[in-house]
């Protein structure tokens, strides 16, 4: 593959040469990632080069950085972090023929590169951004959208008529998860910090719990579907509150099963690639028939700093790099 990008190959918009990546250089903190000038490849067949316009922030992206997912992220160092983006087609690669240049775009990367002005990525990953969107609220939808909606479709019994709690409803994957829950026709009940609780009621949650001042207790065995975002301590507490017959699904706890009691089932579950579903998704959200928040919005110089503070909690949604400036 090429180091630089060049009109010749495939079907190109404009000339490109390098552009910015935030890089991590080693595990650890969050002086470990740096801003790096990286060449733009060619793309080769198969392949899309993008300008990238926006990013999506994930709690997974401060966990990749300090180690603790090396197992299931086999980087070689030094790797641009982001799992997702949304963008503009600069070339194509030999044989894509569903996507061209000047397409906006939107995409789950299946691994990490998206933040970077550049990427180059396999073109069936490629979703088609509808025009009720820009390219901010496109870069917020792939990874959370799609990890709910596999969560959802996990449970092996009909939701109709049952009771499903949403842990951190007001994440980017619980606000998607209330909303395919109660479309399933289950009586929803979401947690949420006081500040997001009418954000909750306002996706279709039925009841929402205030987990800083409210306990859990008066759904004691009642509960058929838990959907944990969380993980640690607070997916402990939720064990209680399954029903006989209850499915506890995590997206934050790997080993969920292993920490099962006696009699109580728990899975593990991750986005998994479906790019005509996303498009679905992405057609209903421009059409406001699901909702998607964007917490905040960051430039490419704060993200270090946005990045860590994802760790801790912010407004509802997803915090969004733009590139564009």
């Amino acid at each position: 593959m090429n180091q630089t990008a060049t009109p010749e190959r495939g079907n190109s918009s404009e000339q490109t040469t390098s552009g910015r990546a935030l890089r991590l250089q080693a595990y650890g903190g969050p002086e470990t990632l740096t801003v790096d000038q990286v060449p733009a490849a060619d793309p080769g067949p198969g392949e899309v080069l993008v300008s990238v316009k926006a990013a999506a922030v994930n709690g997974i992206d401060w966990k990749i950085r300090e180690g603790h997912l090396r197992e299931r992220f086999k980087l070689t160092l030094p790797a641009t972090l982001g799992i997702e983006m949304a963008g503009i087609v600069l070339q194509t690669g030999p044989g894509v023929t569903h996507v061209k240049a000047g397409d906006r775009v939107m995409a789950a990367l299946g691994g990490v590169g998206a933040y970077t002005d550049f990427l180059v990525i396999n073109a069936e990953k490629l979703v088609l951004t509808p025009d009720g969107l820009s390219d901010v609220e496109a870069a917020a939808i792939p990874v959370a959208a799609m990890t709910a909606w596999h969560v959802i479709q996990a449970a092996d019994f009909e939701l109709s008529g049952r009771r499903v709690l949403i842990q951190g409803a007001a994440g980017g994957v619980g606000g998607f998860a209330v909303q395919f829950a109660k479309a399933a026709g289950a009586f929803v009940y979401g947690t949420a910090s006081t500040t997001s609780l009418q954000h909750v009621r306002d996706l279709g949650a039925h009841e929402v719990i205030d987990y800083r001042t409210q306990t859990l207790e008066h759904l004691t065995g009642q509960i058929d579907l838990v959907v944990d975002t969380v993980g640690g301590k607070a997916l402990d507490q939720l064990w209680p509150l399954l029903s006989p017959d209850g499915l506890l699904l995590s997206i934050a706890a790997p080993d969920v099963g292993s920490r099962a009691p006696e009699g109580r089932r728990g899975v593990f579950l991750s986005n998994k690639p479906d790019t005509a579903r996303l498009a679905a998704i992405a057609r209903q959200i421009s059409a406001g028939r699901l909702r998607s928040a964007v917490a905040e919005v960051v430039g490419f110089g704060d993200l270090r700093v946005a990045i860590e503070r994802n760790r801790t909690g912010h407004a509802p949604g997803k915090i969004v790099v733009d590139l564009t400036g």
